[in-house]
Formats: C-alpha cells, sequence, structure tokens
C-alpha cells in the first residue's frame, strides 16, 4: 500500500472547477493512470504536455490545479510501481448516489483507455491477458445503472466492477507500465 494517498475527490473536483478545467477528478485520475500504464516516464514532467493538449486545448493549467494533478500522479507512480497490488481509484466518496459512482467510474475507464493512446502505446503485440483486459474495460467504460432495477444489487455489483477494473489497470501496467530503476549493487562476495 502507497504511503500517501489521493487527494479527496470533492477538493480536486472544486479546485479543478475554480481552475477552469472541464475535467473531472475521475477523469484526471484514470488519464494519468492510463498514461503511466501505457509506459509514460516516471521521472520528468513529459505528462504535463499530454495533459495540457487533451483537456484545456494545449493551454497549461494553473498553478492550483497542477499541483492537484501531481500529487495525483505522485500516488498513482507509488501504487503502480511499489510492492503492493493495491490500486485506489479516484471516486466519489462511498456516500455518493450510486448514478454518480458509475458515471464517475465510466469517465475514470473511458480516460484510462484515452490516457493508453496519449503515449501510443503499441497495443498490436500485446498479450493475451491484456487484450482480454482492454476489451473488458471498454465494455465496462459503457456502465450504466437501471433505476428500475435493485439499486443495492447494482451497487455490490459496481463494487465488483470496480474491483476488477483495478485487476486489468494492473494486468495492463505490469506489460506496459515503466518501472522504477533500481540501484545495482555489487554482489557480496563471501
Amino acid at each position: 500500500m502507497s504511503k500517501t494517498t489521493l487527494p479527496d475527490y470533492v477538493t480536486i473536483a472544486l479546485g479543478l472547477q475554480s481552475s477552469k478545467l472541464s475535467v473531472t477528478p475521475a477523469e484526471l485520475h484514470g488519464l494519468l493512470v492510463g498514461m503511466l500504464s501505457g509506459g509514460l516516464s516516471i521521472s520528468d514532467k513529459s505528462w504535463q504536455p499530454l495533459i495540457f493538449d487533451y483537456t484545456n486545448d494545449g493551454m497549461g493549467w494553473p498553478d492550483k490545479a497542477l499541483k492537484y494533478a501531481e500529487s495525483v500522479l505522485s500516488v498513482s507512480i507509488d501504487e503502480l510501481t511499489g510492492t503492493g497490488m493495491d490500486l485506489f481509484m479516484l471516486l466519489p466518496d462511498d456516500d455518493a448516489d450510486l448514478m454518480e459512482m458509475a458515471d464517475a467510474l465510466s469517465e475514470w475507464v473511458n480516460h484510462f483507455i484515452s490516457g493508453l493512446g496519449l503515449v501510443n502505446v503499441a497495443l498490436k503485440g500485446a498479450s493475451r491477458d491484456v487484450k482480454e483486459a482492454l476489451t473488458d474495460l471498454e465494455e465496462i467504460s459503457k456502465l450504466g445503472i437501471d433505476e428500475d432495477d435493485d439499486l443495492q444489487e447494482q451497487a455490490d455489483i459496481l463494487e465488483q466492477v470496480i474491483e476488477h477494473v483495478k485487476a486489468c489497470v494492473l494486468i495492463i501496467h505490469a506489460e506496459f507500465g515503466k518501472k522504477p530503476l533500481q540501484e545495482k549493487t555489487a554482489p557480496t562476495i563471501h
């Protein structure tokens, strides 16, 4: 598990809105995780022009919004390159409306897929597992909640879908994502 956690969804939403950016926290996080999972460098700021182009017609972001994005990116790098198998998604709090949660998940997944595209990940040579994970994600991106069905049952299913999304992301990242450089140590001679 990461030592740091993702910033609060509502705080980031208000910060992005006050910066006049039309991107939600879920979209931002999905996009960044998609870029990281597609092989984006984890040691420079090459992500910034991609985000600016995709979300703001190439214009830079105000400092406040950029700090939120850097915080989200930092936590995501820690989670994806760490030893744990946990991935936390920047979605509304658990007490949010079910429709809002489903919409945010759909936004997250759509932007994750877009993030893979932004870094030009070579999916043609991808493993069967990665192709299957992408197919699942494309289906999940079309997620909808039927208000006429049992909402508690749909909430339970949504939780399962969120866990499946995390597994798909970790599969894709394992194949294409950058790993932190390991310091080479001299072998111990006994």
